[in-house]
């Protein structure tokens, strides 16, 4: 699906050459390691922000398109590198292998998202909450799990799973997560070991599931795409996200 087909599904209305120039290139570290950020232009200190957290091959069109979306709510957008400068990955096989290392080092995990916080804390935001996409959602649970220094998280069509010998911590952030009612790649064990996760973290949390959606639901660019059910999880998070920071 083309950039005009997702722009309309988040409502963006405007010339492609417009959007182009809509986020910002934001250079940061963690470590030695060079990070590269995008943030929305109209960045302005004072708003809440919102850290969104990519996909498997890293910075997408889904979580630029996203950015866009959440600045027209009046949000600071800022999509944080996991990755970092370099190690994009070209192909599933890479980008799987890479996820991978970040999923069972993820204290490494953790690290680039708190430097992700700090870079969208830098841009001028005073409250933030954190969503993310596939790999990314894994992400946004990380960050709960850390005790991060934000209000909530979104975890999108995420991998729930985490390694059965990590002790439960308390979780202060909310959490939503948004899953795919025939995402194949969760299995019932790590569905039902989250909810005892949360409830054990006394987190305050919620599961939407979305019916007849396959993983990688919201993305237009992808043959699991379910447009119905993507608009649902779109006004879910926007209404998450307007009790948490407005």
């Amino acid at each position: 699906m083309k950039i005009a087909s997702i722009l309309c599904l988040f409502g963006i209305i405007g010339n492609l050459s417009g959007y182009a120039q809509e986020l910002k290139v934001v250079n940061y570290q963690d470590g030695d390691q060079k990070l590269q950020g995008l943030v929305s232009a109209n960045a302005a200190k004072g708003k809440s922000g919102v850290l969104i957290l990519p996909a498997w091959k890293g910075i997408d069109q889904e979580a630029k398109t996203a950015a866009l979306a959440l600045e027209k709510e009046g949000y600071i957008s800022f999509i944080a590198d996991i990755y970092g400068v370099g190690n994009t990955p070209e192909s599933n096989q890479e980008a799987a292998a890479l996820s991978s290392k970040y999923k069972v080092d993820y204290q490494l995990y953790q690290n680039r998202i708190k430097a992700g916080i700090a870079a969208l804390k830098a841009q001028g935001a005073d409250k933030i909450a954190v969503i993310g996409y596939c790999f990314g959602g894994t992400g946004a649970l990380e960050t709960a799990r850390a005790g991060l220094p934000v209000l909530g998280v979104v975890c999108i069509h995420g991998g729930l799973a985490k390694a059965a010998d990590r002790p439960h911590t308390a979780i202060h952030a909310k959490v939503l997560v948004e899953h795919p009612a025939a995402d194949a790649s969760v299995k019932k064990e790590h569905y039902d070991a989250l909810v005892q996760e949360l409830d054990e973290g006394k987190a305050d949390w919620q599961i939407i599931t979305y019916a007849h959606a396959k993983h990688t639901f919201t993305n237009p660019e992808s043959a699991d795409y379910n447009e119905l059910m993507a608009k649902r999880a779109w006004n879910h998070t926007l209404l998450f996200l307007a009790e948490l920071l407005k």
